[in-house]
């Protein structure tokens, strides 16, 4: 590349992708609206959406949910009939796999009921999972994976992280293979691609807890609907990953199968999933931290493990409790997210590594074998001893309580500072637009981003939530996790661009950044609840906590990606570090930026609805007391529209981190 080739006026292009025509019509129909709404000049229909105009779905759908449990008939069997037989099925594995890990083999039920088998003795799993993690990526996953089961055994959590485990490998199983068949069905026929590219954007979109309810009365109340929400809020990741490993594979490959002879179905599972695997088991990851992200939720309708330890202790007002058990799934997270990543990689050192690393797992499988018999024989050393368990709880519970004593003075002057100077105003402003200005507001930017599709498709979807009846807790939505969003960027960006000019911070950002991706949602909460109790202060840190990390990624991606000549053109013209940043960095960096800000938009509103649980009156808690209600007609319409708060922020970001790279020339 010559110097003249690294001195387009790329950067500078920037401010010419008109964002004044784009603003200015938006801060007028803004600045109209706050000025005629208190002086009273709106009409009372454009301040508060008419009970005639409203949708009224929500009974509709409980209606309809009602008939098709009481009434609906296949005629040889009832719907019924039919979904508990799914959930009968879909028990066997559960079970099994509870019976192997937790519960043990079980004949009858009650006072009649003989245990055959214990569970897997706790030392016997502890020596597997070793050998599993040898097996898969050395010492180090090894060590990490004895480490960690040695912690849920020592600190009392190895019922209920079984229990979970359980849960989270068959959903997991169930979620993976589920999302690779449609994912190679959506490959193979564009039509059902088409059909379900927006039902995977509504589920990846929906919160989970929207789910449960229609869950609860499909499969009745017990861990198989907590399953199937699971997987069905999992499978997404699976099934587009799916679609782009496939059709990255060379087209060599194909070619190849055709010469040799291979059928279709030859080809798709001899070749290209072989092909596809490295990439394949990224989705997996994803399924398996998406299915332990849920378990708590989860464990509202039946699922049991740390997730109701978890809610047990909260309500039980025992700080202590619900953090072991929180720490329990963070830990579990942990283990599950190296041990998919080792796979994912795959097993290093060469043949002869992998071939001593697989003797070592099959002689750990067969010391299991012989623990478990044993086990059978004096079902005594199957459960750690109650004698050798420590807990943290009570030390948890003193420090919590010297920190509210010594600092609550300090803590309120924080908290009460955030209120009064940024949630207060902003929850103020949102609620006093108008609702036919938010819905021309979000027209005008879906034509100037897209176009006319784009517009329709982001106007329907905001006009949908106002007709919906939720439009107050819906611009409570979008205020919390606007400023969440917002200070979660102010936190990340600055980390990202550190991150990528020293190597240094970036391992350390590495580590905190995978570390915090694999705390599940709730966990977030517990300590926050301890410090500021319930409330939108507490829903907030929350929300930045859990969301800032695409914002570190993609922002330090981003940047590392600038070619070093576009760099070193602006040092030669005499830009200083700042300009440079300023004008050449930020600029090129500004498309990743946005999928970036897209990303943690995502992760805000999915915390928001688990923030529902600490007192927010937002859609979030429209949702979580539509459970509590078993109001199957109002928690789906509440999910909506959180889901279309998400498709909408989606594919307007998408449309302008596409027009940015056009204009940058970047593809």
């Amino acid at each position: 590349m010559s110097l003249a080739d690294t001195r387009p006026a790329a950067p500078a292009a920037l401010p010419k992708l008109a964002p004044g025509r784009l603003l200015w019509p938006l801060a007028a129909l803004v600045t109209v609206a706050l000025v005629m709404a208190p002086a009273g000049v709106l009409p009372a229909w454009a301040v508060k959406v008419p009970a005639a105009w409203q949708l009224g779905l929500a009974p509709q759908i409980s209606a309809f949910m009602k008939w098709l449990m009481e009434s609906a008939t296949f005629g040889l069997f009832t719907v019924r009939e039919f979904t508990r037989a799914i959930a009968w099925t879909l028990d066997l594995p559960l079970s099994a796999a509870k019976a192997v890990l937790s519960t043990g083999v079980i004949v009858g039920q009650g006072a009649d009921a003989v245990k055959l088998a214990p569970p897997i003795p706790w030392f016997a799993m502890v020596a597997l999972g070793v050998a599993a993690g040898y097996a898969v990526s050395g010492l180090r996953l090894a060590a990490l994976m004895g480490l960690g089961l040695l912690y849920l055994a020592v600190f009392g959590q190895w019922a209920g992280a079984m229990v979970t485990l359980a849960s989270v490998l068959v959903s997991s199983l169930l979620g993976a293979f589920g999302g690779l068949l449609l994912g190679l069905a959506c490959v193979r026929w564009r039509a059902v691609e088409r059909a379900v590219a927006p039902l995977l954007d509504l589920a990846q979109t929906m919160p989970v807890f929207a789910y449960l309810l229609p869950m609860l009365i499909l499969f009745g109340f017990g861990p198989v609907s907590a399953m199937v929400a699971t997987i069905i809020y999992a499978m997404p990741p699976m099934v587009r990953v799916t679609i782009l490993a496939i059709r990255a594979v060379p087209e060599d490959v194909r070619s190849l199968g055709v010469m040799t002879g291979c059928t279709r179905r030859q080809t798709t599972w001899k070749m290209l999933v072989p092909t596809a695997l490295p990439a394949l088991m990224v989705g997996v990851n994803q399924v398996i931290m998406l299915s332990l992200n849920v378990v708590i939720i989860a464990s509202m309708i039946g699922a049991g493990g740390l997730g109701f330890d978890v809610l047990t202790a909260l309500r039980r007002n025992d700080i202590g409790a619900g953090l072991e058990a929180g720490l329990a799934i963070t830990v579990l997270a942990i283990l599950l997210d190296r041990f998919a990543q080792g796979l994912a990689r795959g097993a290093e050192g060469g043949a002869a590594g992998r071939s001593r690393r697989r003797l070592a797992l099959y002689a750990a499988l067969a010391a299991v074998a012989l623990l478990w018999l044993l086990a059978a024989l004096w079902p005594s050393i199957a459960l750690y001893p109650e004698s050798w368990r420590l807990s943290t709880a009570p030390w948890w519970n003193d420090l919590v309580r010297w920190i509210n004593l010594t600092f609550y003075s300090q803590l309120e002057a924080v908290k009460v500072f955030f209120l009064l100077n940024i949630l207060v105003p902003v929850k103020r402003f949102m609620l006093a637009l108008p609702w036919p200005w938010v819905v021309a507001i979000v027209t005008l930017a879906g034509f100037r981003l897209g176009g006319v599709r784009l517009a329709a498709v982001t106007g329907a979807m905001t006009l949908f939530i106002a007709l919906s009846g939720l439009w107050p807790a819906a611009m409570v939505t979008v205020y919390l996790c606007g400023v969440g969003v917002m200070l979660a960027m102010l936190i990340g960006v600055p980390i990202g661009l550190l991150a990528a000019a020293n190597p240094t911070a970036r391992k350390i950002t590495d580590v905190a950044v995978d570390t915090l991706q694999t705390l599940p949602s709730f966990v977030y909460l517990i300590p926050f609840v301890m410090l500021f109790k319930v409330g939108d202060f507490t829903a907030l840190i929350a929300i930045v906590l859990y969301a800032v990390t695409p914002a570190i990624r993609y922002t330090a991606h981003g940047v590392s990606q600038i070619h070093p000549a576009l760099i070193e053109a602006g040092t030669m013209n005499g830009c200083t570090r700042l300009q440079s940043l300023i004008r050449i960095r930020l600029p090129l960096a500004a498309p990743e930026i946005l999928l970036g800000l897209n990303q943690t938009l995502m992760l805000a509103l999915s915390m928001l609805v688990i923030t529902a649980l600490v007192g927010t009156r937002d859609l979030g808690q429209e949702v979580y007391s539509a459970l509590a209600q078993a109001n199957v007609g109002k928690g789906l319409v509440a999910g909506l529209c959180v889901a279309f708060i998400g498709m909408i922020a989606d594919r307007m970001l998408s449309a302008a981190s596409g027009r940015l790279r056009q204009r940058l020339g970047l593809g």
